[in-house]
């Protein structure tokens, strides 16, 4: 009978006595005999859970240490011990706590478990997730739990963290069925529902926190739900930043270990390997130690990424500039960026739009004329943008560039501030008070820069409509400053097919008003039927207050249209001085 016939008959104790005798044989066998160390593991995992006596228990998790911390057979046994069922029986997860091996193995051992699931994150997308994956994932949640390889989690930690957070990301909205377990693993064996492969990933990484005495940064998670965000698939980069920002503020040495790891990983992987690096990584750019980045690890890499393919790249890279422009050194590699930050204020992801509106903010008193007159170009397009916030903020910005330009190059600007009145004076009148607010600062300082002073009554906050003299000093003082320099008549009208009721009515009631104020004979030569129409389409509309503010407009027109023609009264008046 061989050594492992013998240790295959382990069912009664005398035989679980002999066993351990028998290992010590089967150990140095194995050293001599390299394929051997595959078959014995066999046998120790299958017998493991029928050996009861805890001295002979010792011996076999003794037999699997030595094996495992010696470099030629590490490999064989991790992927030995790998090819079990998840989650790992007692007994196999006594195994994976209790491991006895010397401290200078440690890393080794851990390095190459780690190994395992980084090779399923390089590999090519597969349509299902390799078992191997969970199963590393798993093994690391009973090493960090036994904490027998403290020394190596420490050291390994920045790999270890990241390599977990992309494991989440890759396991999101899979079940087991998801996952290409190999053939028989599970027998008869039934599967909870509730066993998924991102559930071993977060609680490997919650213990990996805990192990580490990241106790600050867990409670951080756990305060902010961010383990909930990291698990949702729309929500997961808002986890990683969570965590990324709770590292940097609470274990800044540790953070920077991780910022220097992650230089060469954002580029390998998959989209979800590198997008949860990437979003780590921006995070870090708010330390100091980021300005030490060489450019092509920042900046330059920042620039690609304003120009992929997927908007969350674009997202994370003006996220990082945000950062990195308050280090003043890195400004000027900033500003040759700025032609394509204003192209992001077309695109249509709110989030996009706002942080580079943010960044543009700090950067316009910088922007060299041609740079100023297109972005302000772009930003009068967005004014009433249905986004709230881009609508406010794009008032801002358009703004703070309004007070950048130089005195030189007023006339290049005078144009686009004077277009501007209009839009900036209707949306006073918005449902949004935080809009109105701003539509009125905005509007100051168009004024300021025309060297106007505005009538009181602009700034107050009464709809027109129950304000009608406040409203008239507004149309009169317009009326005169923009005359022959803005058609406010034609840009009003445009307004009273906007989407909101309160910007419809203040246009309309603007329109009644300037008829009023507006030379008639002029207004008649140009003929009325274009007013006309606009106003007679807003008769029919739900709203009771704008048809009859309409009415009331198209009565005045329809007295304009009824006044003699200035042309024929001249004519009338010469024939009277002719002889009959």
């Amino acid at each position: 009978m061989t050594t492992l016939d013998s240790l295959e008959n382990l069912k009664h104790p005398c035989s679980q006595q002999s066993a351990g005798e028998l290992l010590v044989t089967m150990v140095k066998n194995a050293e001599s005999r390299f394929e051997k160390v595959p078959e014995i593991m066999g046998v120790i995992c299958a017998r493991l859970s029928i050996i009861s006596q805890p001295r002979v228990r010792q011996q076999i998790i003794n037999t699997v240490s030595l094996f495992i911390s010696r470099p030629k057979y590490t490999d064989i046994v991790i992927s030995h011990l790998l090819c079990h069922p998840v989650p790992y029986d007692r007994h196999l997860a006594e195994l994976w706590r209790t491991l006895e091996v010397e401290l200078s193995s440690t890393t080794w051992i851990l390095w190459r478990l780690l190994r395992k699931l980084q090779k399923c994150h390089n590999a090519p997308t597969q349509e299902k997730m390799a078992y191997v994956a969970v199963a590393a994932t798993d093994a690391l949640y009973e090493v960090f739990v036994g904490n027998r390889l403290q020394a190596a989690t420490f050291r390994l930690f920045p790999q270890l963290l990241m390599t977990l957070l992309i494991q989440i990301h890759h396991s999101i909205g899979l079940t087991m069925s998801d996952v290409a377990i190999p053939s028989g693993l599970y027998a008869e064996q039934e599967m909870s529902s509730e066993v998924t492969p991102l559930c071993f990933a977060i609680q490997a990484t919650k213990t990996l926190l805990l192990r580490t005495l990241c106790w600050q940064e867990f409670n951080i998670m756990e305060k902010n739900k961010g383990w909930t965000l990291l698990e949702r698939k729309e929500c997961h980069l808002q986890g990683v930043s969570l965590l990324a920002n709770a590292l940097l503020e609470r274990n800044h040495l540790l953070a920077h270990k991780v910022m220097y790891l992650l230089v060469p990983l954002l580029n390998r992987g998959n989209d979800k390997h590198q997008l949860t690096s990437a979003g780590f990584f921006v995070e870090l750019l708010q330390s100091p130690v980021a300005r030490r980045l060489p450019s092509i690890y920042s900046l330059v890499r920042l620039k690609n990424w304003l120009h992929h393919g997927n908007s969350v790249f674009k997202f994370l890279a003006l996220r990082g500039l945000r950062y990195l422009i308050k280090h003043q050194e890195m400004r000027e590699g900033i500003k040759s960026l700025l032609p394509c930050i204003v192209d992001l204020l077309r695109e249509t992801d709110e989030k996009i739009v706002l942080l580079a509106i943010q960044i543009l903010l700090q950067l316009v008193e910088t922007m060299d004329f041609n740079t100023l007159t297109a972005m302000m170009k772009t930003l009068f397009s967005l004014f009433g943008d249905v986004r709230p916030d881009v609508h406010r903020f794009s008032m801002t910005l358009f703004g703070a560039s309004v007070k950048s330009v130089k005195y030189t190059d007023f006339k290049g600007v005078e144009n686009q501030v004077l277009d501007s009145l209009v839009p900036l004076l209707l949306y006073s009148q918005d449902e949004n008070d935080a809009v109105a607010e701003e539509s009125r600062q905005v509007l100051t300082i168009c004024a300021q820069f025309l060297k106007w002073k505005l009538p009181q009554e602009v700034y107050c906050k009464d709809p027109w409509y129950i304000s009608p003299s406040e409203a008239g000093a507004v149309c009169t003082f317009f009326g005169k400053k923009c005359q022959g320099k803005v058609n406010l008549l034609a840009q009003t009208l445009t307004f009273s097919k906007n989407a909101k009721l309160p910007i419809r009515r203040a246009a309309v009631l603007f329109v009644g008003l300037l008829l009023k104020h507006m030379d008639h004979n002029e207004l008649k030569m140009k003929g009325t039927d274009w007013i006309e129409n606009d106003l007679r389409d807003l008769l029919g509309d739900p709203e009771p207050s704008l048809r009859i503010i309409a009415s009331r407009a198209l009565f005045r027109v329809h007295k304009i249209g009824a006044e003699p023609d200035p042309r024929q009264s001249g004519l009338s008046n010469l024939m009277g001085y002719l002889p009959t």
